[in-house]
């Protein structure tokens, strides 16, 4: 099941973020840019703004024991008629069952139903979802290199899909 989440959830996908990220990013970062990553985006404070400032939309994958699976965060016209996806994760254990391909397909419902032109992300260039993106026909549309604070930068793909 998916579902939209509230402010009081958002304690789920910090802890879903702090299990997923050191698995999906211990070949691409050290240990010290993940721990500061994690805090600068995942403290609770921070999924806060996120939802509640800066609009992003969140979403929970869960089993039918309401294990919570992976996450999607969105924002419709992020870029003029441009849906952003910001966060889309799922368990390493999840991973190749479907739980991300329909958290992508939601995400591009909203987007088709709030007249938006194409969805969009950022992936890191080392990062191997860039075979999941490519396979849900996003490509790369430009390079971006973020400076993200303490002598850390974002090394990212910008990658899009047309609706």
């Amino acid at each position: 099941m998916i579902r939209q989440i509230t402010t009081l959830e958002l304690p789920k996908i910090q802890d879903l973020a702090f299990a997923i990220w050191p698995s999906a990013y211990k070949e691409i970062l050290s240990k010290e840019q993940l721990d500061y990553m994690l805090n600068r985006f995942y403290s609770l404070e921070a999924l806060k703004e996120q939802l509640e400032t800066k609009k992003h939309v969140f979403y929970i994958a869960e089993d039918e024991n309401k294990k919570p699976l992976g996450f999607v965060s969105y924002e419709l016209d992020c870029e003029p008629q441009k849906t952003k996806i910001h966060k889309i994760y799922v368990l390493p254990e999840t991973q190749g069952t479907g739980v991300g391909k329909k958290l992508f397909q939601l995400v591009k419902d909203k987007a088709i139903l709030g007249n938006q032109s194409a969805v969009f992300l950022n992936v890191n260039k080392y990062n191997s979802a860039m075979e999941f993106y490519q396979k849900l026909n996003f490509s790369i549309v430009r390079e971006e290199v973020i400076d993200i604070g303490n002598n850390y930068v974002m090394d990212d793909y910008v990658m899009e899909v047309s609706l």
